[in-house]
This record gives structure tokens, sequence and C-alpha cells, in this order.
């Protein structure tokens, strides 16, 4: 008898496997009509979970933190330029974007400074799966390259058309799969206070006529083809959901236990009872009901002729309620790239190599999203807003648009790592750079500093010290080093 499957896993006979019979949908099939089901969910457990609300923070603080500070590096080799001119170049671009950048103008609602809407940005992409914003252009600003961000829930078809092979999700495709335009409800269809205009709908092109972006559209892709993005907690709702349920059930169970004292037993029977209370047992129950106790430390309980105090012994808080839900956390953690102690904070029972090496490890899922939050969020913004700057002739780029990667190449400053043991993290850095192994740059930018303002900052402070006639770190450990010598 042949073999039934060349892989077990295809197999259709085994128990465990026969009910598991998912279908080989494409990727718009298989995510864009449950979308708006994955997103309310994802929604609700922030809102309504504590710790799915915590992850959420921690991921918006570890990847942007405070803000992604510009760092510009021309590429003055491809551009026939020497480094001096670059770093000339890039610190006149600098200047210009922190103007740009740090006031709320270059928020098309004036509410949010770049980092405000850059957090805002990845917040949905969390949540939501994806995050949409217009790049606009408003007369009435210092710099008119502005940006709106759109509720993902705006993008649909327009009408609610079933999707095709050309619109998906709102998005209208070429051949090739490259969006062309994107349909934008006028109103959130959620909004009661707009619903005149609910079903109306803006055709949005991708690009203008001469190739500047009208739409920046942000999410991951999973698959290819994949036109909409979702949420990160799509695969972990399931266990959020259960685990939310079972500690409100043992919360409760709980509050029960402890809400009970004691019982009160009587070996009498019911018609026993009946007969002391003139063959009622109403009368009984009233007497019973008029019977209260009020339990004070030391007191003595009365009870009624023949009853006994039956001592109770609570089954709550469950003993194994604890490594259960911890069990669980974990779980959810993988699914969210958070080491269990990130994800709830707590490092009382990990040690410092244990520790440093789960931080390590969220460390690197935290810069690959950096790095990606970057390329498609941040670097598309530098380029648009690097256009008007050098229209407007603030900075000199000739021919920008025959190399515009090598004017935009950039650099990008985030939240950083921080320290577990600092000086032995200090010691390991001194190292680094006196090997050769690492560069200040490099070990600034993982604190999320910027080399050139630390030693700008350094050298003030040394010109300030000089100037008061006061000794400087660096003379107290040189001169701790020549006595070493002696």
């Amino acid at each position: 008898m042949g073999q039934e499957t060349a892989h077990k896993a295809a197999s259709r006979n085994i128990r465990e496997l026969a009910s598991w019979q998912p279908q080989t949908g494409s990727p718009d099939q298989d995510l864009i009509p449950e979308l708006s089901t994955l997103v309310a969910r994802s929604r609700d457990l922030v809102r309504n979970h504590g710790i799915a609300s915590g992850a959420v923070q921690t991921l918006v603080d570890n990847v942007v933190g405070t803000g992604l500070r510009l760092a510009a590096v021309p590429d003055y080799k491809a551009l026939n330029k020497d480094k001096i001119w670059a770093d000339e170049w890039a610190r006149s671009v600098e200047s210009h974007w922190r103007s740009w950048a740090e006031s709320t103008e270059c928020d098309a609602a004036r509410m949010l400074t770049f980092a405000g809407l850059t957090t805002q940005v990845f917040r949905s992409l969390i949540v939501n799966g994806e995050a949409l914003a217009f790049p606009l252009w408003l007369d009435d600003r210092t710099f008119n390259t502005t940006l709106q961000l759109i509720e993902p829930d705006r993008l649909s078809s327009p009408e609610d058309k079933p999707d095709s092979k050309y619109l998906r999700g709102g998005i209208e495709i070429d051949d090739y799969g490259a969006p062309l335009a994107y349909w934008i409800r006028k109103t959130h269809p959620g909004d009661i206070f707009s619903l005149a205009e609910d079903n109306s709908w803006e055709r949005v092109p991708a690009r203008t006529k001469f190739g500047r972006l009208r739409v920046l559209h942000i999410h991951d892709k999973e698959r290819t083809g994949q036109n909409r993005g979702k949420p990160l907690m799509a695969s972990i709702m399931p266990l959020f959901k259960m685990l939310d349920h079972y500690e409100n059930s043992e919360l409760q169970a709980a509050i029960v236990n402890a809400m009970i004292a004691a019982f009160i037993e009587t070996p009498l029977d019911g018609e026993s009872i009946s007969e002391m209370f003139g063959g009622s047992v109403d009368n009984y129950i009233s007497a019973r009901n008029e019977w209260k106790i009020k339990l004070q430390g030391g007191a003595i309980i009365p009870v009624f002729p023949g009853d006994k105090v039956a001592p109770f012994t609570p089954s709550r808080p469950n003993s194994a309620y604890g490594n259960f839900v911890e069990n669980i956390l974990r779980h959810i953690g993988t699914g969210l790239n958070l080491p269990f102690e990130l994800l709830m904070k707590d490092f009382s029972k990990t040690n410092y190599s244990s520790a440093r090496a789960a931080l390590m490890e969220a460390w690197r899922f935290f810069i690959g999203r950096r790095q990606w939050l970057t390329t498609y969020w941040a670097k598309p913004v530098y380029e648009l807003w690097l256009e008007e700057v050098i229209a407007k002739k603030l900075v000199e780029a000739p021919n920008f648009y025959q190399n515009k990667a090598a004017w935009t190449r950039a650099k990008w400053i985030g939240a950083g790592r921080g320290w577990i043991d600092p000086v032995k993290e200090a010691e390991a850095s001194r190292i680094r750079m006196e090997n050769n192994l690492s560069t200040l740059e490099e070990e600034c930018a993982a604190q999320g500093l910027d080399w050139e303002e630390v030693l700008e900052q350094k050298a003030r402070e040394k010109a300030k010290i000089d100037e008061l006639g006061l000794s400087s770190s660096e003379d107290k450990l040189f001169n701790k080093k020549e006595q070493k010598k002696e």
C-alpha cells in the first residue's frame, strides 16, 4: 500500500489534521474582506486591555522614542564634491529641517511636530496595520510642504463596490501592481457627525503629473501583491481575548471567595425546622433574614440552637494562576516580538546576562522596524521637503533630479538603547572604538545622540572650564594615567 502523502503535514487522515483545511486565497482575498473586523478588534484590545496598550507604547517608545532626528549624508563622491563641502551642506539642510520639523507648521492641522506625526504613523501601523498621509502644499506656511494624516478606514472602494482586478481595497493599481490612485471617503465611516457626506468619495492620484508623491501609504507586505496592511496583533488576538476572559473570571471568583467568611450548618432537617416554627418554613426563613452578624476581630458568632459554624477554605486565588498566565503572556510576547520581561516591565526573575540577551534580541527587532519606518515614511517626507528647499534656493543642489538618491541620502537617529550596567557597557564601548570595531558616531547613535552635537557641546564645556580655571574630567584622567606610568 502506497504512502498517503509525501508530507505528513499534508495528510487528511491524521486525526489531529483532518479538520484543518485552510483555503489558499490570494493576499488580498485572505485579508481585505476581514480587515475591518481585525482592525476593530485590535483597537478594542488596545483600548481595554492594559497589557495590549502597554505593548503598543513599548514598541512606540523604542522604535520612535522622542522622534527621528535627521543626519543628512549626501553622497559627495557621486556628486563630485569633497567631504568639507558635504559637511557644510548637511549642516545647512539640517538647520532648515529643524525649523520645519520641530514646528507644528509641518502638520496640516497645526497640532503635531514631525516627531508627533511619526509617533502617530507608527502607532497606526501597529494597531491598524497601515498608515495614510497626504503631502500637501499650503500657501500660508513658511515651508509650504505639510502633512495631513488620514485614518486608513477612509481608504475604501467608492460606494463600497466589490474589488476587481484593478481596484483593491480602495486602491487603483496597474498591471504591475503599482498604485495609480486612492479612493478616499470624505468622512470617516463611523463619524455620526458627518452623515451627510458619508457616501461621498474622492479619487486622489498616487502622484502628480510631474511625479511628486500625493499619497503616502505605509504598510508591511507579508506576501507579494498585498495591497493593504494587517494589524500586528492579528495572530495573537484570540489568545489575548481568552486571557482577558480567564483573568476576569479568576478575579470574580476571588472576590466571591473573599466575601465568604464561614458557613452556618444545622443538624435539623426540613421537617423538624417546619415543626419548630408552627409548620411554616416561611417563618424560619424570615427569622434567618433578620439575623445579621457583623464580623469583627475577635468576635464570637451567636448561632441558633443546634447550629455550628463551619470554617470556609477559599480556593481562590488559584495557586497555578501565576504560572499559567505567565506562559500565555510569553506566547503573546513572541507574537509581538517582545521578550516577556519587556512586555510586562518585570525583570525580577532575571539576571544581568539574561536581561541583556533579552533586550539585545528585542533591540534587533526595534532597529529593523526603525529602518523600515525611515525608508517608507521619513525618507519620502524628507525628499518632498528638500525639493521645496532647493526650489526656493535655500540650499544649492544642481542637477537635483538627475541624482536625487545622492542628494537625499541620510541617516536617522531614534531612541537610544539605554544601559543595563553603565560601567560595563561604557567600558565595552571604549574598547570597541580603541580597536576600530566601532566609531563615535555609531556609539552615540546607539544612545540616541548625534556625535557632532556631543563633540561641539564638549568643546563648549571645555572652553568654559578653562575660562573658570577648573579641572576637566579629561585632565583628571590624564593625570591618573601619568601616575600609573610612574
